[in-house]
């Protein structure tokens, strides 16, 4: 009844302030507190957005100017930082392998299942329906990523397929909490970051359109991507679920800012056919 009574107060509050228009200031009276909107006062974030993740802001390419610049070194300096700016959006389509078969010792051994060439089929389906201007399909050099690969390429006969033994499964780093009953023979944290920071960046100036990559991986490769590419902390990857075959889509603007648009997408499969591990 507490609880009830607050959440009352609470929706009174937003309503009242919405109606009267002083919506961003104070918001409502909570346990005898005004208690205002984050954006309304000196608010610090926990974590702020690192602007040359990627190593690519325009500003950190352009050595600054000493002292008091002349008007000719300022106009000279803002030219060169238009030159380094980017002006296209790169969209990157992560897709995870089609189920496979778990017994196998050897990579070799561990191929598509029959449902799995079928959710590679559907996946593919789905990125040529969704018509987008793909540029380029990448896949690891593992089996199960070469074979759901291969698939999608039947669907986007025009990609060029390039391989990347930096996206193969691994094991990222150490998740946070820990995980008691699974223990790697090694963890793979370099190469997959290599990995990361060789697909993940802001569009090369050159570009003049926005781009489309469909990228064929793995779960955990995958999962610590999200994390890096939001900048939330990468123990956390192993927090996040992806279907077989799924897509998760990421957005990189010209600015530098990311989003994540889907994470894990495996609504093209149907309901009977979608599988986990």
């Amino acid at each position: 009844m507490v609880q009830y009574k607050r959440m009352l107060m609470l929706t009174k509050g937003i309503c009242a302030a919405v109606t009267t228009g002083t919506l961003g200031y104070a918001l409502y009276t909570y346990e005898g507190k005004v208690v205002h909107a984050s954006w309304t006062t000196n608010f610090e974030p926990s974590v702020k957005w690192n602007h040359n993740w990627d190593r690519r802001d325009p500003e950190s390419l352009v050595k600054p100017i000493k002292g008091d610049p002349t008007e000719k070194e300022s106009k000279d300096r803002a030219n060169k930082l238009d030159k380094q700016k980017s002006t296209a959006t790169r969209h990157l389509l992560l897709i995870r392998h089609g189920q496979y078969n778990l017994e196998g010792k050897e990579d070799s051994d561990r191929y598509l299942t029959k449902l799995g060439r079928k959710q590679a089929d559907y996946c593919g389906k789905r990125l040529k329906e969704a018509d987008f201007a793909y540029t380029r399909l990448v896949s690891s050099t593992m089996t199960r990523a070469v074979e759901t690969a291969e698939i999608i390429h039947k669907h986007l006969p025009h990609l060029t397929w390039e391989k990347e033994p930096n996206l193969c499964e691994g094991a990222p780093i150490p998740p946070e909490p820990p995980v008691g009953n699974w223990k790697p023979e090694q963890w793979d944290g370099p190469r997959i970051e290599t990995a990361f920071r060789k697909l993940f960046h802001r569009a090369e100036p050159e570009q003049t359109k926005d781009s489309y990559e469909v990228v064929v991986c793995h779960a955990n490769v995958i999962r610590y991507f999200i994390c890096r590419a939001l900048q939330f902390p990468p123990e956390a990857w192993l927090r996040i679920g992806l279907d077989h075959a799924s897509i998760t889509w990421i957005t990189i603007r010209p600015n530098g800012r990311v989003s994540v648009r889907r994470v894990g997408d495996s609504g093209f499969i149907p309901v009977g056919e979608v599988t986990v591990s």
